[in-house]
């Protein structure tokens, strides 16, 4: 198993920066992809960007140029900086961890809230 534990959650103005980070514990030798999900009242859970062992990263289209992600395979920790947050952006962010044991090997984080105001 796999464990995470998210930080950095909380509110800002528009046009403010945040940043995110989530610490794995537990059987990291089995961590592939790490990425962050975002979920906001009454929609369903979206990709925000992933980064794969190699660092090849991908971004949703709505935050391309304002987030970015990075891991630290030291410490076995994703990070999500984001800029220029819009209020759009409001959410529960979730860490999310692919392993690389089994198909379908996947664990998610308690979750982080991130309010944007006007």
């Amino acid at each position: 198993q796999v464990q995470l534990v998210e930080s950095g959650g909380g509110l800002v103005q528009a046009g403010g920066s945040l940043r995110l980070s989530c610490a794995a514990s537990g059987s990291v030798f089995s961590i592939n992809v790490m990425g962050w999900y975002r979920q906001a009242p009454g929609k369903q859970r979206e990709l925000v960007a992933t980064i794969a062992g190699d660092s090849s990263t991908t971004y949703a289209d709505s935050v391309k140029g304002r987030f970015t992600i990075a891991r630290d395979n030291a410490k076995n920790t994703v990070f999500l900086q984001m800029n220029s947050l819009k209020p759009e952006d409001t959410a529960a962010y979730y860490c999310n961890v692919k392993g690389r044991r089994w198909l379908g090997e996947d664990y998610w984080g308690q979750g982080t809230q991130v309010t944007v105001s006007t």
